[in-house]
């Protein structure tokens, strides 16, 4: 876990065509007013990446990995899969990402975090959505570590909202979880990320839908952001 070094704050759009997402992102980030919250298409978004949540196979053929395929063609899948084998061996972990070159001008990255194993899983009892969205986030930290400044608007929709059934409002608080764990830390390992979300939110099935957790980052090693 290490830090960055002083860089522009990251513009993110949070944007999803099921109302009832977006009434539950306006509820769980009411205290982050630098949050855009819109109902609409992700596709119509211009920003610098956009955020698909996907399987771990890196296979688009499904809610919003579907859409962008047809929006950016069919290259697209393949970009991400490459990756997928050169980093994973073929298999993307939940609590992982790649983020690829989109060959567009809008958006000029798509980062790919899987929610599910397989298509169309039904991941609304796991803590998957934490994962993705923290895993999202932290792929764009190593993109700007690699090249500084090249993602500074991101835009994601309800990860796992749609295909993985995932209720709004837990949906929401998640992703919250996942956004702050952005502006605190920067995990060098997914397993580290991984293992400090899991052992933070183990107990949340018990909690009320509204319960919100911010992620306190392992001690010891690395820097606050």
């Amino acid at each position: 876990m290490t830090t960055d070094g002083a860089q522009s704050p990251l513009r993110v759009v949070l944007t999803d065509l099921n109302a009832t997402v977006v009434d539950s992102w306006r509820a769980a980030f009411a205290d982050v007013p630098d949050i855009e919250i819109r109902h609409g298409s992700i596709l119509a978004e211009n920003v610098d990446a956009w955020v698909s949540p996907t399987n771990s196979r890196g296979r688009m053929d499904g809610g919003t990995d579907a859409a962008i395929k047809r929006h950016l063609g069919a290259g697209i899948q393949l970009k991400v899969q490459r990756a997928i084998r050169s980093r994973y061996a073929g298999t993307l972990p939940v609590g992982s990402a790649v983020c690829v070159p989109s060959g567009a001008v809008n958006p000029k990255f798509l980062i790919s975090a899987p929610t599910m194993e397989t298509s169309s899983q039904n991941v609304s009892e796991t803590l998957n959505v934490a994962l993705a969205c923290a895993a999202a986030f932290q792929a764009v930290h190593r993109q700007n570590r690699l090249a500084p400044g090249s993602i500074r608007s991101v835009a994601l929709v309800g990860m796992g909202a749609q295909t993985g059934r995932v209720p709004a409002r837990v949906c929401a608080n998640l992703m919250w979880t996942g956004y702050t764990l952005f502006n605190d830390h920067h995990f060098e390992d997914d397993d580290e990320l991984r293992a400090t979300v899991l052992a933070q939110l183990e107990d949340l099935e018990q909690a009320a839908p509204t319960t919100r957790v911010r992620i306190t980052a392992p001690t010891g090693r690395g820097r606050r952001r």
